[in-house]
């Protein structure tokens, strides 16, 4: 599944060399992505999507090194000095983005978790845009679980992790983020097995209700209250994040729902699916994507809210073979990696 975007096929041991503008390195037996860069003083996590960038035509359909051949590495990234203290956006502001005027390099948000608070600002692609994001369930209501391994797979802790990478994502190329699933403790993690807790609160610190019609009608009027509020920001999306429950037999690819009359919201459904499409086309390219797009008018969140919504769902939670896509980080980051990239493609075609 998406786990392919990561595997690397070989591991350990390279050499330098020096370029003008960016370090070279020859891979060498035992070579993988994720070891040349560590052993080039490069962290993997963070430099792992610009190295895949920089060298994509020269990697396996797996992203695979090939021994013997020269690899260009990411600039690491240059330390900016600052007069004051390094600013630090707390929580209380709630991911608000900076002025064009404004030169910030990098922001905190501690709700990310410790490992991943601080963001850098890649580009301004999607200045103006404004994003609700909800994970599905939260609170009292876990949504689908299953056993694995003797231990409990809850549906919303993945679709939180999912969800917490595509704001810092999308922040990262200048959207403003509202995050109306939240967890003051969680932040994104890196496990495959995601503890299971029930103190998530709606934006922006409301306690979920047990009842499931006030549940959902707690989140549509936060949203709308926030979408009034930016009236003037006439590109506002709701991305909500779920993963399914189907037979066990049952494998899905993602797929997306959306509003019959929400012409905003089929477009971004469309760009999406065509985004997963192109990526599986790239990465796995003996493997047919399926993920589908269609209306379903009758999702609580996609017949109120005033907003264009988009409603993924990740994979099947029961299904095995979905199971890997979902349980490791990796792949949990490359689905939101896969969003925003046809999110930028939707901004830029309003």
């Amino acid at each position: 599944m998406l786990k392919q975007l990561i595997t690397f096929l070989l591991l350990a041991g390279s050499y330098l060399t020096h370029a003008q503008e960016h370090q070279k390195v020859m891979a060498v037996q035992g070579d993988g992505i994720y070891s040349l860069l560590r052993n080039s003083g490069l962290e993997p996590k963070k430099y792992l999507a610009p190295f895949i960038e920089l060298n994509k035509e020269n990697l396996s359909s797996e992203n695979g090194l090939f021994i013997g051949r020269i690899y260009l590495l990411p600039k690491p990234e240059e330390k900016v000095e600052k007069a004051d203290e390094e600013v630090v956006m707390p929580d209380s502001v709630d991911m608000q983005t900076v002025k064009a005027t404004e030169v910030l390099e990098k922001r905190y948000y501690s709700i990310f978790g410790s490992d991943y608070a601080t963001v850098s600002i890649e580009s301004r692609q999607l200045e103006g845009a404004v994003f609700y994001l909800i994970s599905g369930h939260g609170g009292p209501d876990p949504g689908a679980v299953e056993s694995y391994g003797g231990q409990l797979l809850a549906e919303d802790e993945y679709a939180y992790d999912v969800t917490l990478r595509l704001a810092r994502k999308l922040i990262a190329n200048g959207a403003l983020v509202y995050l109306i699933t939240r967890d003051p403790n969680d932040g994104i993690r890196d496990a495959r097995l995601l503890e299971v807790d029930h103190d998530e609160e709606t934006y922006p610190s409301k306690r979920i209700p047990r009842n499931h019609s006030a549940r959902l009608k707690q989140r549509v009027e936060v949203v709308n209250q926030l979408y009034d509020r930016h009236a003037g920001k006439p590109y506002q999306r709701i991305i909500e994040t779920h993963v399914d429950s189907r037979s066990k037999s049952e494998n899905i690819d993602v797929f997306f729902y959306y509003h019959e009359l929400s012409r905003d919201g089929q477009r971004l459904a469309q760009n999406l699916q065509q985004t997963f499409k192109q990526k599986y086309a790239r990465y796995q390219p003996n493997r047919k994507y399926s993920g589908t797009i269609e209306p379903r008018n009758s999702l609580y969140i996609i017949k109120y809210s005033k907003a264009p919504t988009v409603y993924v769902e990740i994979g099947n939670l029961k299904n095995t073979r979905d199971q890997r896509r979902i349980l490791d980080w990796e792949n949990r980051d490359a689905i939101a990696m896969w969003i925003v990239d046809g999110v930028i493609k939707d901004f830029k075609e309003r």
